[in-house]
């Protein structure tokens, strides 16, 4: 990661501006754990440079932000996407009302458990790369730019890009893009998922950087964030 710059550092917004209509596969929850595969009209809208909400605020024009509609699912309810990869990785706390995620691991990277709360699972790959899944109660509502303000804050130079990436109904975003102290860059890429509980919201990010121009990362990148199992405990 670069060295941490400070809190002055301000993010070079790059928005992607998309808008468009499909029809993609979504999954359905089960106190089972058996997958249902389902498909519904998903319409998502981006814009550019949208004026920052204020802390704790629900701000629907986020680009990337799908409203969470659905009421918390009970203990025990297990959300399968209907593709997932061959290899994966559980990432949980210490926190027993926490949810738990089920990511994808590329060829070839190791995993572990991770160092501690917030981490819940830390993975390693050739060449520098690496990826950590965090796992955090949040007072707030889907407002991903104060992830990405905390992300971008202590770098120089560093640039966004985010797209939707609604998960089994739980709001959510993926990030891409650069961070630089001058001295290394890295590249990075993220999924985020707001996931609401009957007691408490938590905020579950797989974060994947490595250096800048590392061979192989946009298709580890891609395993890692991927569509992912959340379960309720």
């Amino acid at each position: 990661m670069p060295t941490r710059a400070g809190p002055a550092a301000l993010p070079v917004w790059v928005a992607i501006i998309l808008s468009s209509a499909c029809v993609v596969p979504a999954c359905t929850r089960s106190s089972d754990g058996v997958p249902t595969a389902a498909e519904r009209e998903v319409t998502t809208t981006e814009t550019s440079e949208a004026a920052p909400p204020s802390p704790g605020q629900w701000d629907d024009s986020e680009p990337g932000v799908v409203p969470t509609t659905q009421p918390p699912a009970p203990a025990g309810t297990v959300s399968v996407p209907p593709v997932l990869p061959p290899v994966r990785t559980v990432a949980q706390v210490s926190d027993p009302g926490a949810p738990t995620a089920t990511v994808g691991v590329p060829d070839g990277w190791s995993m572990s458990s991770g160092n501690g709360d917030p981490e819940g699972a830390r993975l390693e790959g050739p060449e520098g790369m690496e990826a950590v899944v965090t796992i955090t109660p949040t007072p707030l509502d889907p407002a991903f730019r104060e992830y990405v303000d905390a992300l971008t804050e202590d770098a120089t130079v560093s640039t966004v890009s985010t797209l939707p990436g609604e998960l089994c109904g739980y709001s959510g975003q993926k990030l891409m893009g650069m961070l630089s102290d001058n001295a290394q860059s890295v590249e990075y890429e993220d999924r985020i998922v707001h996931v609401d509980t009957a007691a408490q919201d938590y905020l579950i990010v797989v974060h994947v950087e490595a250096p800048s121009g590392t061979p192989g990362f946009d298709d580890a990148a891609s395993v890692l964030t991927g569509d992912f199992e959340i379960g309720l405990r």
